[in-house]
């Protein structure tokens, strides 16, 4: 079975940032459509859309137009770059708390990154060069 599996995606492109994306997209649609009331106008749409989310995806995954499919997932990569970059920094920022200390320079507002441990150290600001004393 997994072989026939494997024999009917060849060929197909698969899934890329943007299917996960939809497929998100589909899965908030649909849990926020059941907070609505049966009946409701606003569930419909949710269901709606997240059921064309769903379909859009895999219609996505089992192309065989692979150019297209990767000019779209290009597009989306680079209209999301920036907040993708941001949660990146962040995520690193975050990691880097367990071992340094990052502190801001009074004047200038450039992020310096000081090991723990150290005790009371004066920092020397690499853009301004201007002194502060921190304790690590």
């Amino acid at each position: 079975m997994k072989e026939k599996f494997i024999k009917f995606m060849e060929g197909r492109y698969g899934v890329d940032g943007f299917a996960r994306f939809t497929m998100g997209v589909a899965l908030v649609c649909i849990v926020v459509s059941i907070f609505f009331r049966n009946g409701s106008t606003m569930g419909a749409i949710l269901n709606t859309v997240g059921l064309a989310a769903i379909i859009y995806t895999y219609f996505r995954m089992l192309s065989r137009n692979i150019q297209k499919r990767y000019a779209e997932n290009q597009k989306y990569l680079s209209m999301t770059a920036k907040i993708r970059q941001r949660f990146r920094k962040e995520k690193n920022m975050m990691e880097q708390r367990k071992t340094h200390h990052i502190y801001t320079c009074p004047s200038c507002g450039q992020k310096i990154r000081i090991p723990r441990g150290k005790g009371k150290i004066e920092i020397d600001c690499p853009k301004c060069h201007t002194k502060f004393i921190k304790n690590s």
